[in-house]
């Protein structure tokens, strides 16, 4: 499950992320073992890498993205700057729409592979997003060709085809427990299926933020939301509820305790995972956990200001 050394495309290296112990974390957990699968390792930064891939080598296949048509798709960000990623290296044009909030450093990313953006009204959050996405669409059908992550089977085909296959391949028959975040629902449903096929059993548990004002950015509070076509709520065994405190508290300690320097929503999967492995550590039951590292922390700090200055 190695990456090669020698690489064709930037595309080849996508997946195949490390799995990380979190032996700090487990200090508070004995007979537990917590891992994080660092998935701010692919080359666009994030998990949505995975499935940005899928969606356009799908697309292509069937002849749904041509060269005269322009990819577009509602984002908070990380999927925005997959799509780009792609579109630069296999030469499409993509356009985005995202609320005017999302951090600057994912707007000037997608920005350098060449992507249009528009913005959609921040207060609407990511469901402003997708309708004025399809607004554009419906206007002009013959120009875009829209992808639509939160409807597309490419999406949560890609953690079936790899991100599953990934973890079991680590951890095999330890694995106890996996946890992760819902956005779309990709990452959750493609990999719950595929771990659902695995001889043991594997509880699959849905993490949510506990409000539907929070601050764990890409993550959905699905009662208040738009809910993704592409999620089963009979997959997830459970669903917790993270508030954005103790998901931005678990960033810092990851930071501090782990030299992990990765986002809050990341931080809110690490909270839920460490939750269950002291739950069972409190009970005497052995575990392994398993969640998603969504993306890298540096998406979520503010660029230097900077000029270019040209002397004749």
């Amino acid at each position: 499950m190695l990456r090669p050394k020698r690489l064709d495309s930037i595309l080849d290296a996508v997946g195949n992320t490390p799995l990380l112990r979190l032996r700090a974390l487990e200090r508070d957990t004995p007979g537990v073992e917590i891992y994080a699968k660092m998935e701010f390792q692919n080359p666009g930064g994030s998990v949505k890498d995975r499935a940005a891939r899928q969606i356009f080598t799908d697309a292509l296949r069937r002849g749904d993205l041509t060269r005269d048509k322009v990819l577009i798709d509602s984002t908070s960000g990380n999927t925005g700057v997959a799509y780009s990623l792609v579109g630069a290296a296999l030469g499409y044009r993509v356009t985005l729409v995202m609320p005017s909030n999302v951090s600057q450093a994912r707007k000037d990313i997608t920005r350098a592979f060449g992507t249009e953006i528009i913005f959609s009204d921040p207060l609407e959050g990511s469901d402003g997003a997708i309708r004025l996405a399809r607004k554009l669409v419906a206007e002009s059908p013959d120009r875009y060709y829209y992808p639509d992550q939160y409807s597309n089977p490419s999406n949560p085909g890609a953690h079936y085809l790899t991100t599953g296959v990934e973890i079991l391949a680590d951890v095999g028959d330890r694995i106890t427990h996996f946890v992760t975040g819902l956005g779309t629902t990709g990452t959750m449903m493609g990999t719950t299926r595929r771990l659902k096929e695995h001889h043991r059993p594997i509880r699959c548990v849905a993490v949510q933020p506990a409000d539907a004002l929070h601050g764990l950015e890409g993550l959905k509070h699905l009662p208040s939301s738009l809910v993704p076509p592409i999620y089963d709520g009979t997959l997830p065994d459970e669903t917790m509820w993270i508030t954005t405190e103790d998901g931005w508290d678990m960033t810092d300690r990851l930071w501090e305790e782990e030299a992990v320097h990765v986002g809050h929503s990341a931080g809110a999967n690490v909270f839920a995972a460490w939750s269950i492995a002291r739950s069972l550590s409190a009970r005497g039951e052995p575990g392994c956990v398993v969640t998603i590292l969504c993306d890298r922390g540096d998406r979520y700090f503010l660029p230097l200001k900077w000029e270019r200055f040209y002397t004749w």
